[in-house]
């Protein structure tokens, strides 16, 4: 049972990250940012990427939930923010569903011999000057009911697509090498070094290359479902993510070594290096490779979307009907059946490559939001649970009373102990390393907009740079010397991976993300507010009217288990 859990959970990681992009990242990267460096650019994006994965281990083992990111912001950062990053995520899950669907007719059309020769069903007609693509929505269909079955079910088939996809990167390799020791790696003896680029190139390349790991956070939101998930997620997210770096650098070293970089060609990269040696059969176990990649990227863009869905829908920001469980497969399928129509028709109807850029950004947000989370966590965790109260008609009388006795005990406690806890030393702690935080947070973001802006005159800029350096120097100084909190230990559920060298960890996180997202362009984020403004709308005149935290009872956590609460609420 155990080998089973840790297979399920790590072939739905494994199958989530790897996706199409190392079929064709390969070549664009090599060629236009970082020649033979590539494969130092796919180490770089790893561990930046494992940074992030490994906050996301400590909150999944903590809070175990279908909301993955939107929840653990919803319980450390605040439910506005939570909202938004919730919302986000929408955005990236369909929007990246949408184009890896897309995605699938180009790459059948090698087996019929390209484009003209592709049966009409998985061709792109065009109706009313509209490409449409009927095959990507049928795909969408099939995959939403497999998601439908079960999780176990579903992660048995993306088991067998994942088997699959990492055979024909192993082919890769293996065919590769043989290759390439026997023509003496040709693709390194050419002018300009293994660095042509510099390491600036190799930099701008570890950006790019990051996208490819995108998708390990798609297992977290099947929390709920995993049978242990103190200790199945934290396995699952570091076996897949190691698995996914050491993959990439292979086949990236094998590719380049066969064809130099200035010759490959950025669309089928593998392919045509196979293909200029005259192994044409080659072709096809590629195409087997990156179709069966789209397909499991295509089941990691679908699975978290509902559960994201149902998790908001629990909190009372989006309507019950997103929240509803299957009794039979445990599934939230009205949810999953929402989301893959929504997918679908995005698929069939809008060429989705253009709005790319902005499937980044949901990613970005999201892994800020949880290496934020973890430093509140660590420092100033929640210190007030939520109770709610009996909602329903026949028991106004007994919710009434409910209500009065839960409010006396808490008046009565934070007066007599709660608050002469949190007075003195305490307090000044925990307001320290509020203050320190967000310090941290504003000198990220100064110094990453003044290293990213090239309209900047020179001076400005480095006081620019120096001022955000010295506040987040100034602010890890702070959580360093002081003491995390106490309640961190038994803040949700206990047991489970803990995140290592805590507070530096998530601050190169928060770097990272943040770099990486004002590098994103002006375009995609004019795109992104139009959506996030749509979201602020829909926060402000359905989910705050309707929040669960409108009529919520509030209480200590320290008092949430005495005895006298649990005999109020029996």
């Amino acid at each position: 049972m155990r080998v089973c859990n840790y297979v399920c959970v790590g072939d739905g990681s494994v199958g989530a990250t790897i996706g199409a992009g190392v079929y064709i990242l390969v070549g664009t990267v090599a060629k236009e940012q970082t020649g033979p460096a590539i494969t130092v650019s796919f180490l770089i994006a790893g561990i930046a990427a494992g940074l992030s994965a490994l906050c996301y281990a400590e909150l999944a083992c903590r809070c175990p939930s279908a909301g993955s990111a939107y929840h653990y912001s919803y319980l450390c950062v605040g439910e506005g923010v939570a909202w938004l990053i919730g919302w986000s995520l929408i955005l990236e899950y369909s929007l990246g569903g949408a184009a890896v669907a897309r995605g699938i007719s180009p790459n059948m059309a090698l087996f019929f011999g390209g484009q003209d020769g592709l049966p009409a069903i998985l061709g792109r007609p065009t109706v009313l000057g509209i490409v449409v693509d009927p095959s990507a929505a049928i795909l969408v269909f099939i995959m939403t009911a497999l998601l439908c079955t079960g999780i176990k079910e579903s992660s048995l088939a993306q088991g067998v697509i994942t088997t699959i996809n990492v055979a024909a990167l192993l082919f890769i390799i293996v065919a590769g090498g043989y290759v390439g020791f026997k023509t003496q790696w040709a693709g390194y003896s050419i002018p300009g070094g293994y660095l042509p680029f510099g390491v600036n190139g190799v930099l701008a390349g570890s950006a790019t290359c990051f996208f490819s790991y995108v998708g390990f956070d798609a297992v977290t939101s099947t929390a709920e479902e995993v049978v242990n998930p103190q200790r199945d997620l934290p396995i699952g997210i570091g076996v897949s993510l190691l698995t996914c770096c050491v993959l990439y650098m292979l086949v990236a070293a094998v590719v380049i070594g066969l064809v130099p970089y200035s010759a490959l060609d950025p669309d089928t990269p593998i392919a045509s290096a196979f293909a200029s040696y005259g192994m044409n059969w080659a072709v096809y176990i590629v195409t087997i490779g990156a179709v069966t990649a789209l397909c499991a990227a295509l089941i990691g863009g679908i699975l978290p979307q509902p559960r994201i869905l149902m998790a908001m829908a629990r909190d009372g920001l989006l309507p019950s009907f997103f929240s509803d469980i299957n009794k039979t497969t445990h599934v939230p399928v009205k949810s999953t059946i929402a989301t893959g129509v929504f997918i679908a028709s995005l698929a069939f109807s809008m060429n989705v490559d253009q709005l790319a850029g902005m499937v980044s950004v949901g990613t970005l947000l999201a892994f800020t939001a949880v290496a934020v989370s973890i430093l509140i966590l660590r420092y100033i965790p929640p210190d007030i649970t939520i109770v709610q109260s009996p909602n329903t008609e026949s028991t106004d009388l007994v919710s009434s009373e409910f209500n009065n006795d839960i409010t006396d005990i808490c008046t009565e406690d934070r007066g007599a102990r709660y608050h002469t806890q949190k007075d003195g030393h305490e307090a000044r702690r925990r307001k320290m390393a509020a203050w320190s935080i967000v310090v941290v947070c504003v000198g990220v973001l100064v110094l990453a907009f003044a290293a990213s802006v090239k309209n900047i005159p020179i001076v400005p800029s480095f006081i620019l740079c120096g001022l955000g350096g010295a506040a987040i120097l100034s602010g890890l100084t702070v959580l360093t010397c002081i003491d995390q909190d106490d309640a961190r230990l038994t803040f949700g559920e206990t047991g489970g991976f803990v995140c290592p060298f805590v507070p530096f960890l998530p601050v190169a996180c928060i770097l990272v993300n943040t770099y990486l997202l004002i590098n994103l362009g002006v375009d995609t984020w004019i795109r992104v507010s139009v959506w996030l403004v749509i979201g602020v709308l829909v926060y402000l005149f359905y989910g705050r009217k309707h929040s669960l935290l409108v009529d919520a009872v509030y209480m200590p956590i320290m008092l949430e288990k005495e005895p006298e609460i649990h005999e109020i609420i029996s």
